[in-house]
């Protein structure tokens, strides 16, 4: 009797036992699954979706080339790497204190940014050594907040978590709720060509206040086997200083505007500029038939005022000018110093002795 006494008890405090450690493992894992933010295998990341409350929203997406915003335009690489670095860099501080909770909760609710992570994974992974059935999945969906008080961390809630997280980067002094950005504008690319010479079938350029000196380059071939044509006549140039043509045609490995405008000049203003007659007219078709055109107008400088108090009219910047891109889409500022070595006319090509 007394035996089975023992045992009783021994079972008792075993299922006790067995009882808490289960409770508090599960308890742990919904911890850890709530405050899990960081996406550790970054290179498996195939999307990256952020909106907020005034529906702004964007789409990065991976593809062979890089990364594609909105399914339409490049996306600015270095920024989408500096967002991947911080999914896989963010590192949980604390839990919101019990006394800041409900203002921090109140303040989510109203401006938080939705984001979502799409990674390439396997439905079957046997010890990371046999991976079948690959597709992609969401692994990820949180908000992001604002900033701490001290502006040294970031208000991140899981979706479906109740407590909401300070995230924060080791070694790094600022919030992170910039990196998060919904506006699209934030996420073009500022190339306008980036083309290496076997890439290109021809170039044509326009200068609208001077047609003579407007012409067409076809790429033959990447040997130096090219044809350059007068646009005011259709008449073909047979000498010409190859080394500067060849110059112009490998110029159009990285091209980028300055600064976008769309949503810095006045309205008015803009379409008063995209309406008048252009400076240059410049278009590129690439070997697969894809084509960049570019229109550039020039950029009036501001009044400005002389020592002797009068205002004097500089007419013309003669460091910038404006330009239409992406198929109409984005107005630019652009800089004469990054794309003077693709604006020289004809004349500059041509060996005065031998024109035809």
């Amino acid at each position: 009797m007394k035996k089975n006494k023992i045992i009783l008890i021994v079972v008792v405090t075993l299922v006790v036992v067995a009882t808490a450690l289960i409770t508090g493992n599960h308890y742990s894992t919904l911890k850890k699954r709530e405050s899990d933010f960081s996406v550790r295998d970054t290179a498996s990341v195939t999307r990256i979706f952020i909106a907020d409350k005034q529906q702004n929203q964007v789409t990065l997406q991976r593809d062979e080339k890089g990364w594609v915003l909105n399914g339409k335009f490049r996306a600015n690489i270095k920024l989408v790497n500096m967002l991947l670095g911080t999914l896989r860099r963010m590192r949980v501080k604390s839990p919101v204190s019990l006394a800041g909770y409900d203002n921090v909760v109140e303040r989510m609710a109203a401006t938080a940014k939705k984001v979502e992570i799409y990674q390439e994974v396997y439905r079957i992974d046997l010890f990371n050594k046999i991976k079948l059935f690959k597709h992609e999945k969401r692994t990820k969906v949180f908000y992001v907040g604002d900033a701490t008080q001290n502006n040294l961390g970031t208000y991140m809630l899981i979706e479906g978590a109740e407590t909401p997280y300070i995230v924060f980067i080791p070694s790094f002094r600022g919030f992170l709720s910039s990196r998060f950005s919904p506006k699209p504008d934030d996420w073009k690319s500022h190339i306008v060509f980036n083309k290496k010479l076997a890439d290109i079938s021809s170039v044509e350029v326009l200068f609208d206040k001077n047609p003579q000196n407007s012409f067409r380059v076809h790429v033959t071939d990447e040997l130096g086997n090219y044809k350059l044509i007068r646009l005011s006549d259709e008449q073909e140039i047979l000498r010409y200083d190859t080394l500067k043509l060849l110059n112009f045609l490998t110029s159009f490995r990285d091209l980028r505007y300055e600064t976008r405008m769309n949503n810095i000049m006045d309205p008015v203003k803009m379409d008063s500029i995209v309406h008048s007659s252009p400076l240059y007219e410049m278009t590129l078709i690439d070997r697969g038939k894809d084509t960049t055109y570019v229109r550039m107008f020039e950029k009036k400088k501001n009044d400005e005022v002389i020592p002797d108090g009068q205002i004097a009219l500089v007419p013309v910047d003669l460091d910038r000018f404006y330009a239409l891109i992406n198929g109409g889409k984005d107005f630019v500022l652009m800089q004469y110093f990054v794309f003077d070595k693709v604006l020289k006319p004809l004349s500059y090509y041509e060996n005065s002795n031998d024109i035809k």
